[in-house]
């Protein structure tokens, strides 16, 4: 490969990271906001909007580890990990700052919408590393079991199983800490894994889409990846 294409390569790969940390980190951020969903029938989805980004977290890693190979993509993880940590940890320290007397958001209100991300961010940190973990080494264990074939196999094989067990938790972590009821364990968990696995199930024709573009721009076959 010349040195553009490895330009080019280095250049995926980082921006494949920071929209993978975007995703993940906004999804701490905001997860404390819940909506119902009935989209047939009685069934009603109890779900955080922190849903919205989280699942494609697992569609990156996905193109991630087709493209880059396992272990560029376990560096992903652990990087997000990192970054997790620190969010957690300067979320913690701005919600122990005092705040003045007319600012525009006082202590009550602060905490209130940031105090608990402290707790959903260590919480999702250790669901979220098992399940990426599981998730990569899935995948990879399909992909070489397909010999770089069906594409749509090790995407979907990887991320369900991962995504349950993600589900189980996180919510078990979250309930545990105070903030969710245990009342309502089963339904939440049943709501998030089945909302997960539509989203695992739409993204299909754009992990085939993004994988295809970049094979084709770097000339890859089925069982070639890029390094840098």
């Amino acid at each position: 490969m010349d040195q553009k294409l490895k330009k080019e390569a280095l250049f995926l790969y980082l921006l494949l990271t920071g929209v993978f940390i975007s995703l993940f980190m906004l999804s701490n951020l905001i997860f404390l906001k819940f909506f119902a969903w009935k989209p047939v029938g009685d069934f009603q989805f109890i779900l955080s909007v922190g849903l919205i980004p989280y699942p494609l977290t697992f569609l990156v890693t996905d193109i991630i580890s087709e493209i880059f190979g396992q272990k560029k993509a376990n560096l992903v993880v652990k990087i997000g990990l990192v970054c997790a940590v620190l969010v957690m940890g300067l979320t913690m320290l701005a919600d122990s700052i005092p705040a003045m007397d007319g600012s525009a958001v006082d202590d009550k209100t602060f905490h209130q919408v940031f105090g608990l991300t402290g707790i959903a961010v260590f919480a999702s940190m250790i669901a979220y590393l098992l399940a990426q973990l599981i998730d990569i080494k899935l995948f990879h264990f399909w992909k070489v079991k397909t010999q770089g074939k069906k594409l749509w196999l090790r995407n979907n094989f990887s991320t369900l199983p991962s995504q349950l067990v993600d589900s189980i938790l996180i919510i078990s972590l979250l309930s545990l800490f105070g903030a969710l009821e245990w009342s309502g364990f089963m339904i939440t968990v049943s709501s998030l894994f089945i909302f997960k696995v539509i989203i695992a199930l739409l993204d299909t024709p754009f992990f085939y889409l993004f994988t295809y573009l970049i094979k084709r721009r770097f000339n890859l076959g089925e069982m070639d990846e890029l390094d840098f």
